[in-house]
């Protein structure tokens, strides 16, 4: 019965250049900064926008994700732990970032960036949340490749056995299932933000956005394996928990009429 699942046992490492290892998850990670970058370019060019606000856009979201996941998983999962030794915060490296962190930095980020340049939040983060959909794919997909953040152990056909983590039992493939969704997501977004002729109502982007991804995220934790251990003992995980005030602010947004113009 065993032969019916699918055996994962894929290095995480995609070549290495003598002490410099190239990992499937930094490669995915960087191109879904490229591939965002001509996309958002395509849309920057489509509403004639200047193309020098983009590089800066693309430095704010660069720090804002990376910055913003790391404290993210410090201060949700391992408080204790890193306050404890605060130099190891800065040792993203040995891995620990989490989405929901990313998602805060980047509403702030945006927000700093729509204060400096002026152009109105919501047209920003309208056009922002395409490419992050897109980003999650890529980076659900590196999950995968490094065998992390699997689900629960099922016995349906498509269940993964991750033997480069030691894993014996299959489990449901989380990472596959996600970025999934957040594929489906972008396609959705992107049609039809072409499909308003680049005018779609302010805020309907983003508030759909929301509450698409976190509703998701929050049902598939029913079936993630908890990745810290004292969510064994919750009702509802931390990543349900923080999902909630962002599915609640996607239903306002998305009821709110607001008489914004370009």
């Amino acid at each position: 019965m065993i032969l019916q699942f699918i055996h994962w046992n894929i290095s995480p490492i995609l070549f290495s250049l003598g002490p410099v290892s190239v990992r499937w998850y930094g490669l995915l990670f960087a191109m879904s900064f490229v591939v965002g970058y001509f996309i958002m370019l395509r849309i920057f060019r489509k509403e004639n926008i200047p193309e020098p606000l983009l590089d800066q856009l693309s430095m704010y979201m660069l720090i804002a994700t990376v910055v913003g996941a790391r404290l993210g998983h410090v201060f949700f999962y391992e408080p204790a732990a890193y306050l404890a030794h605060p130099i190891d915060i800065l040792k993203i490296w040995q891995g620990g970032l989490a989405s929901h962190g990313a998602a805060i930095g980047i509403i702030f980020a945006l927000y700093l960036f729509s204060r400096k340049t002026r152009q109105p939040f919501l047209w920003v983060i309208d056009r922002i949340v395409i490419v992050v959909a897109l980003s999650g794919f890529f980076i659900r997909t590196g999950n995968l490749f490094n065998s992390e953040i699997y689900g629960n152990i099922t016995q349906l056909p498509w269940g993964f056995i991750f033997e480069h983590v030691g894993e014996t039992l299959p489990r449901h493939p989380t990472q596959i299932y996600e970025g999934l969704c957040y594929l489906g997501l972008f396609f959705f977004l992107i049609w039809h933000y072409f499909q308003k002729s680049g005018k779609p109502r302010p805020g309907f982007l983003f508030g759909f956005f929301l509450v698409v991804l976190f509703t998701f995220r929050l049902l598939i934790e029913f079936i993630k394996e908890p990745q810290v251990n004292f969510e064994s003992s919750m009702a509802l995980n931390m990543g349900q928990l923080l999902s909630i005030p962002f599915i609640i602010a996607g239903i306002v947004i998305l009821a709110w009429k607001p008489k914004i113009t370009k």
